[in-house]
């Protein structure tokens, strides 16, 4: 069986509400096991045991939310340690227009390195019905990747 992490940064609940919504579409993947946590509450031992990351992030700003570069700053080095390479998709909740949080994830990611699964899903404003669609259609494609191989 594979397994998702999913890690989220929330302050305002938005980037929770998103993380849950990916939750839920990963969950219908039934070779997938899914695991949600915030970033504060992840670490190492979450990265070791999963076989992919969905990072969702809050925009702050015009960048990345403090607590997700916390999460990676403190995962970088024992990822690099580890050899360890999970493929990633990110997900960010922006009340700008999302481009700057992105483009500061992947330069950071880029040198774990992860690999992305998927294109960067900005999603912009407040929580929206169709934003949690497309929440749970990233967090279910993702995991339907995993379960086929795909990443």
């Amino acid at each position: 069986m594979k397994s998702l992490l999913i890690t989220y940064h929330s302050q305002s609940g938005a980037s929770a509400q998103l993380a849950r919504a990916a939750w839920r579409g990963a969950q219908a993947e039934p070779e997938v096991g899914v695991t949600i946590r915030r970033v504060w509450d992840a670490g190492m031992a979450d990265l070791l045991q999963a076989d992919g990351l969905l990072l969702v992030a809050a925009e702050n700003s015009g960048a990345l939310s403090g607590a997700m570069k916390d999460f990676l700053d403190r995962t970088f080095y024992p990822c690099i340690d580890r050899d360890l390479i999970l493929p990633y998709a990110l997900l960010v909740s922006a009340g700008n227009d999302g481009r700057g949080a992105v483009r500061q994830a992947q330069r950071i990611l880029s040198g774990y390195p992860f690999p992305a699964a998927a294109e960067p899903l900005i999603l912009r404003g407040e929580v929206t019905t169709a934003h949690l669609q497309s929440s749970e259609e990233l967090g279910q494609a993702f995991a339907a990747g995993l379960a086929m191989g795909i990443f």
